[in-house]
């Protein structure tokens, strides 16, 4: 694995695999606590989650956590593409409240580690794209929240008309000066 640090947000981690292939096909290593040591450090891996959108354009997020049930997190699309994107939601961070988007795409087979303290969410590129998700944190409904994916202050640029969202995410409050910042 060839792990390429965001240096611009603080411990974020984008993820290319080695595949090997021969005449057979493909094998390539999804997941390593020794070669992905300087992301996990001495956190575990403790639920790992399936998601599965139908509709190209389709947005899921922005999701994270508060402490102290923060989670840091593999997240790798394993059918189709997605726009991904992360925004540092830390109290003090130099990147606080901006956005940083990337492509995963499962012929690629790259992964990304958002790190605590980071919202994570994405857009269908194709239809019926899957990703998965390594999560160092078992799910907290107390401790969830989200941002706005078209929320003004944030200014994502999502790379195609949004085609669908869920009620909830679509319910995320715009930022204020009443929003709590994660303070790790």
């Amino acid at each position: 694995m060839k792990v390429k640090v965001v240096k611009k947000f603080d411990g974020l981690a984008l993820i290319d695999a080695e595949p090997f292939v021969d005449s057979r096909g493909a094998f390539t290593r999804f997941f390593c606590a020794k070669e992905l040591s300087n992301q996990l450090g001495s956190k575990s891996i403790v639920n790992v989650n399936f998601s599965k959108t139908v509709n190209k354009g389709s947005v899921r997020g922005l999701h994270f956590q508060y402490p102290p049930k923060a989670e840091a997190k593999f997240v790798r699309c394993i059918r189709g593409r997605v726009f991904d994107v992360i925004v540092d939601v830390r109290k003090g961070s130099t990147s606080y409240l901006k956005w940083y988007g990337f492509e995963l795409d499962s012929s690629k087979q790259n992964m990304v580690y958002v790190p605590k303290g980071f919202a994570h969410g994405f857009q269908t590129l194709e239809a019926n794209a899957e990703l998965l998700y390594l999560h160092t944190e078992y799910h907290s409904r107390i401790n969830e929240d989200g941002l706005r994916y078209d929320d003004p202050l944030l200014g994502i640029r999502w790379p195609l008309k949004i085609s669908d969202v869920s009620e909830k995410d679509s319910n995320h409050q715009y930022l204020s000066t009443k929003f709590k910042a994660v303070n790790l």
